[in-house]
């Protein structure tokens, strides 16, 4: 079991054989912390998922550290390499292109590394675009669930997109500008033009947008307006009334029918509906064994 030892960041001291996940302005500079300056001055050297983006903020603010890349298709290498420099007795800042590091980002790789090696991880807060877009919806914020990008793949997209048909929680979605409209109109097929969705765009930053309204109208509005800047999709999630109605007149061999056709594969298909009805899986084997 490992111990991360919290104690250390209560005192404010940068300390080797420790990573810092450090939280970086998603727009706005002035939202850098004075904690987040304070480490990434101190830290021994910086991992950044791009140099270059990382190099014109660090020389924003006037520090000065090593930088070396750290990001989705150099991380199995450059990880090893990250730990065996933290197990020597370095301290190391993670910072991504903007945000939170970790979150749908390559650095979970890296603090799981850190776990099976009792290293020390230490998170240093600040912005988070998914958090800042949920804060500005308008739309229910006890319960959400962060979903990043949709799976380019189509069947995969589209099996994500049927797990979302049933999410009662409000739903959080990044997107790009040159891939919003093919988005909107996939959301909208799966889960109706009427469901309601909140549009964030360059949040912080001179240009932020917030449209509140529906799938159907965001359609509307984004086959006459040019999207531009990077997206944050908070979707509602489905009423009670919505998750039932479309299997309750059938009988446990139709709804299974029903996911079949839509191209689940069997196994896939039973915890499908043993999900929607909240039985067990095994009542649904068992009720369609000879089907």
């Amino acid at each position: 079991m490992s111990d991360n030892n919290v104690g250390v960041c209560e005192k404010n001291i940068t300390r080797g054989r420790c990573l810092y996940l450090v939280a970086t302005p998603i727009g706005n500079l002035s939202d850098m912390s004075e904690r987040a300056l304070k480490v990434l001055s101190e830290v021994d050297f910086i991992a950044a998922e791009d140099t270059r983006n990382s190099l014109r903020l660090l020389t924003h603010f006037g520090i000065s550290k090593p930088l070396i890349s750290y990001f989705e298709h150099n991380k199995r290498e450059r990880g090893e390499a990250i730990i065996k420099r933290l197990g020597a007795g370095e301290s190391c800042a993670l910072i991504t292109d903007a945000g939170t590091p970790a979150i749908s980002d390559p650095g979970e790789d890296l603090v799981r590394l850190c776990a099976e090696h009792d290293i020390t991880v230490i998170s240093v807060p600040g912005a988070c675009a998914a958090i800042c877009a949920l804060t500005l919806s308008g739309l229910a914020t006890a319960r959400f669930c962060f979903e990043g990008f949709l799976p380019v793949s189509k069947s995969e997209r589209r099996e994500r997109l049927e797990a979302l048909k049933n999410e009662d929680r409000t739903i959080i979605l990044h997107e790009a500008p040159h891939k919003l409209r093919t988005t909107l109109a996939d959301l909208a097929s799966a889960l109706g033009n009427d469901r309601k969705i909140s549009l964030c765009r360059e949040l912080t930053k001179l240009n932020e947008q917030v449209i509140r309204t529906t799938l159907g109208e965001a359609i509307k509005y984004y086959d006459e307006t040019q999207p531009r800047g990077e997206y944050v999709l908070v979707i509602s999630g489905t009423e009670a009334k919505e998750k039932a109605c479309f299997w309750q007149d059938m009988t446990v061999e139709e709804h299974l029918e029903y996911y079949i056709n839509e191209g689940t594969e069997r196994r896939e298909a039973v915890k499908k509906v043993a999900h929607d009805r909240g039985v067990p899986k095994n009542d649904i084997y068992k009720k369609t064994i000879q089907k």
